[in-house]
């Protein structure tokens, strides 16, 4: 079943990603703030800010970096 409505990444929203090399490793995020096309978030031992993202299937972050195998975490 297919939804028109797009996905969005909103304050108080935990995302996960799977690692590209191992199905078994999840990686998780908190979103604490969203302001326009940036987002602050935590996790991993990380705290940061990144961009928000969109493609056809919503809106997605790279937070823990933009390289060839990092986890990409999209909206629910």
């Amino acid at each position: 079943m297919q939804t028109n409505e797009a996905k969005t990444i909103k304050a108080g929203q935990t995302l996960t990603a799977r690692s590209g090399g191992d199905y078994d490793c999840v990686f998780s995020v908190t979103i604490n703030e969203r302001k326009g096309r940036f987002v602050r978030f935590s996790g991993e031992g990380r705290e940061g800010r990144c961009m928000v993202k969109a493609d056809s299937d919503g809106e997605f972050i790279f937070a823990l970096g933009k390289y060839s195998m990092a986890p990409i975490f999209r909206a629910k």
